[in-house]
């Protein structure tokens, strides 16, 4: 289950009210979308359960500093053992130039300089602690060779399965998807487009998405039929279901749900509608 941090109230004891249901709910891990280095909010989720793991998705290797990521972990790591997993990636050009005001080149040096770091720091991050946003081959060989696998994000079961062949047996895989909650298709279809259009600016998913089979029609003017139904899975909760089922049957270990909602508060009520479903009979 993945929210923004920026949905998460303010108040501790709202936010553990929350972490506490979807734990109760059965989700194993919560996601946090744009996580901020100081790791703030994955502790106090954690502090406020007893089993469900706190996962960064992601920590951007151009803004985040890895000497302070490496520093919060020791405290989080001795007070939850095995319940935090730092996902690193290098972000977007679109968002990180006007960020941070440095040219966005080299993005996958950028990673490898950031696990660099945390390699180095005292104590170091250890690789089964750590999962790379790694969309194309050439992170994904990354991810298998430094940390404990990847969280692709905005991408397919065809995408999990070439995936998983790239990482070979063992490394997580854990891609994220977008779901809707809505079975009308035009208006499953228009909010869907107006939730990837942020996405289809940016060059990384727009070249992965290429790369794993849409056409430059299918990104034209706010995405084909196709490329919505690809990335969105939408419908009632049971649709969405199958489509999780099909990311596990291509070789997912975990897939993280991005519901999208109108709202900015974190949507307890489609949670509980897709906990339900998720649930085995009896």
């Amino acid at each position: 289950m993945c929210t923004g941090q920026h949905q998460w109230p303010a108040e501790a004891s709202e936010r553990a009210e929350i972490a506490g249901e979807l734990e109760d709910l059965g989700f194993g891990a919560i996601w946090f979308g744009n996580a901020a280095g100081d790791l703030d909010l994955p502790a106090q989720i954690l502090t406020a359960t007893s089993r469900i793991t706190a996962a960064t998705s992601i920590i951007n290797a151009w803004t985040e500093p890895a000497e302070l990521v490496a520093r919060r972990r020791v405290a989080i790591v001795r007070d939850h053992p095995d319940r935090l997993l730092l996902g690193i990636g290098a972000g977007h050009k679109e968002s990180v130039e006007p960020r941070t005001g440095r040219r966005y080149e080299r993005p996958y040096q950028a990673v490898v300089d950031y696990l660099d770091r945390l390699d180095k720091a005292i104590p170091p991050v250890p690789p089964a602690e750590r999962a790379l946003a790694a969309l194309g081959p050439r992170l994904l060989g990354l991810a298998r060779e430094r940390t404990a696998g990847a969280v692709p994000y905005l991408v397919t079961p065809a995408h999990t399965r070439q995936a998983r062949e790239i990482l070979g047996d063992g490394p997580l895989l854990a891609p994220g998807q977008m779901v809707l909650l809505e079975s009308d298709p035009t208006a499953a279809r228009g909010a869907a487009r107006a939730a990837l259009a942020v996405y289809l600016r940016r060059v990384n998913y727009t070249r992965n998405l290429l790369r794993i089979g849409f056409t430059a029609d299918d990104l034209a003017d706010g995405g084909s039929d196709r490329l919505v139904d690809g990335l969105v899975a939408w419908g009632d909760p049971a649709t969405v279901v199958d489509r999780l089922t099909e990311h596990h049957q291509a070789g997912a270990d975990h897939v993280s749900i991005h519901l999208i909602t109108a709202g900015g508060t974190p949507p307890l009520a489609q949670w509980r509608r897709l906990a339900a479903a998720l649930s085995p009979p009896g």
